[in-house]
């Protein structure tokens, strides 16, 4: 399936989602965020991952990340296809009150699509933007720090675990991620002390 968008310079960095197919919600328990935010470890420190922020919500994540290997789309598709297996694995093993109807889900999702043979996990497609300018890198950054706060969950990005909102006010989070350039608070532009707040 072509989305419409893909990934022409491999080198340079892109804000890329990953969506659970029909969007459940297999992220609302921690067991399947840790396999996520453990994969990106594992890439960061094995297959010159470089990400700039994240943030996962119950049935999708945002990234922006790099290749220093200049091998971002094989990058992209081993973290999803490694993901997908582990928390299948986990859907299957560990205590699961959902387990039958999230499989049955993931098992229908192959009748429209021919690569996998028993259960689909992702959404094909990516959606990836690429990086063109530090201001629309830190548009992103505001969109994926935000999400929790507009869905709810926090008063604060900053106050949410799973996102790279932390690193960036406290100099701390989960992984260790490589921050934009630009300041956060640029006081030529309103919106953007507004938004501050919400850090």
């Amino acid at each position: 399936m072509n989305d419409g968008y893909k990934i022409r310079n491999q080198a340079l960095p892109h804000f890329v989602t990953m969506t659970v197919v029909d969007w459940i919600d297999v992220f609302s328990r921690k067991i399947y965020r840790d396999v996520l935010i453990e994969s990106l470890i594992y890439c960061i420190n094995n297959k010159a991952m470089m990400v700039y922020g994240y943030v996962i919500m119950s049935n999708h994540i945002h990234l922006i990340i790099q290749s220093k290997e200049d091998k971002l789309s094989d990058l992209i598709r081993d973290y999803k296809k490694f993901t997908a297996a582990s928390i299948l694995d986990k859907i299957q093993t560990e205590p699961e009150s959902r387990r039958e109807w999230m499989l049955e889900r993931f098992k229908l999702s192959t009748e429209s699509h021919s690569r996998n043979k028993y259960y689909q996990f992702w959404q094909y497609g990516n959606h990836p933007e690429e990086i063109y300018s530090n201001n629309f890198m830190w548009s992103k950054l505001d969109y994926i720090h935000l999400n929790p706060v507009r869905a709810g969950l926090v008063e604060k990005a900053s106050h949410y675990v799973y996102s790279s909102a932390s690193n960036y006010i406290n100099n701390s989070g989960l992984i260790a991620i490589l921050k934009a350039d630009n300041p956060i608070i640029d006081t030529s532009n309103l919106k953007n002390v507004q938004r501050f707040d919400l850090y």
